[in-house]
């Protein structure tokens, strides 16, 4: 069976997640004996199963390339229009994420003009030269959660609940084991107030400083996509963008424990690298252990050697404890302990909940949106309303 489809929309999309034609028919030909050609994707006609193939490229449903409406070409539409380069080299699997975000923001920023709702910035812009320490402190006293948890989750949270009492909004995207094309970062902020995090479930420290580190663009007012490692601040080709959001995010996690470490003497065996002491810290703070002795190798407090040592030291203890894991639930499956296997939910930003609430209230959206964009389901929405 053949259709007629929207070619100027199939082109949009190879531009917007820059494909070259060839890149483009190679992707949607993995599997086939016979590799698709541009005639059987570019002529007035398409046969259904290769449109098929091309969605489970794009997910952008088979209306959006049956829709005869073209689609204009804008700044506003999506990053990829307004950046040229990122951080990150960013594979299929991240654009796909980006776009569905984008496309979100872009409902958002619609539902909210219907529904006469009003995201105006509370928080300034800064600039570079700022000074990152004082930032992260003048910002401590309105997002830092008031009552500090060791519940990872739950720290996390309270930093999405007071970004968003500040208008801004925080969305997870959640990646399953089986995903075909998994996104290679973890972060990014989209202007005007979107920044989006993978969840990171079994290492929430490291979600919290790319949410900080993703609120230092915000701040700087600068998008950027990107995959954030906590040790990249001691690389000397980072940004000064890139800089200076790792050092926001260092001091405001680490808050008044920033000058226990800035009194330390070198840290070598002999000290035992001050190991207690930084786990210690760690724990009062929700930081990584690594990210605090990434700060020591960028302090000049302790040599690089060590530092690797210590790096080492922490993966074969988190690989230990994943084996470990791994044979307790072979161990539970033998003795016929079922263990909870569903997926995690994301946390979702109350502003987005607040927006979508009075939306439905004025009549903007209807129930079915309201239970789609939030994801639940229908014989739940009284949870919500």
């Amino acid at each position: 069976m053949k259709v007629e489809h929207n070619i100027s929309r199939l082109k949009y999309l190879i531009k917007l997640y820059r494909l070259s034609i060839s890149d483009f028919l190679v992707k949607v030909s993995v599997g086939l004996k016979n590799p698709l050609k541009e005639d059987d994707i570019f002529g007035e006609e398409i046969k259904l199963s290769n449109l098929k193939r091309i969605d489970k490229l794009f997910n952008k449903g088979l209306e959006f390339y049956l829709n005869p409406k073209a689609i204009i070409e804008n700044k506003d539409a999506s990053i990829f229009f307004r950046k040229d380069k990122f951080n990150s080299d960013l594979n299929i699997g991240a654009k796909k994420i980006v776009n569905e975000f984008e496309d979100l923001k872009i409902s958002l920023s619609a539902i909210s003009k219907l529904a006469d709702i009003k995201f105006e910035r509370i928080i300034p812009i800064f600039t570079l030269n700022d000074n990152p320490k004082v930032v992260a402190e003048k910002l401590r006293e309105k997002l830092y959660p008031k009552e500090f948890t060791l519940v990872l989750r739950d720290f996390l949270k309270g930093l999405i609940s007071n970004f968003a009492d500040n208008n801004v909004l925080v969305f997870e995207f959640i990646e399953t084991w089986n995903k075909k094309d998994t996104a290679n970062i973890n972060g990014f902020f989209l202007n005007p107030n979107v920044i989006v995090l993978k969840r990171q479930q079994k290492s929430f420290r490291r979600e919290i400083f790319t949410l900080i580190h993703e609120l230092g663009h915000y701040l700087l007012n600068e998008e950027e996509i990107e995959e954030v490692e906590v040790n990249s601040i001691s690389k000397k080709n980072l940004s000064k963008i890139e800089k200076w959001c790792n050092e926001f995010s260092y001091f405001f996690l680490v808050g008044k424990h920033s000058e226990t470490l800035e009194k330390i003497d070198y840290a070598n065996a002999s000290n035992d690298y001050y190991f207690d002491l930084i786990q210690e810290i760690s724990r009062e703070t929700n930081l990584s252990t690594l990210a605090l002795f990434t700060r020591l190798l960028y302090s000049n407090k302790i040599s690089s050697k060590s530092y690797q040592n210590v790096k080492d030291e922490l993966d074969e203890i988190y690989k230990r404890r994943i084996e470990e894991e791994s044979k307790q639930k072979e161990i539970d499956k033998l003795s016929g302990i079922k263990r909870g296997g569903s997926v995690p939910k994301p946390i979702n930003s109350p502003l987005f909940i607040n927006t979508l609430q009075v939306a439905l209230q004025g009549g903007t959206i209807n129930e079915y949106d309201f239970c789609r964009k939030l994801n639940i389901k229908p014989e739940k929405i009284d949870r919500y309303i």
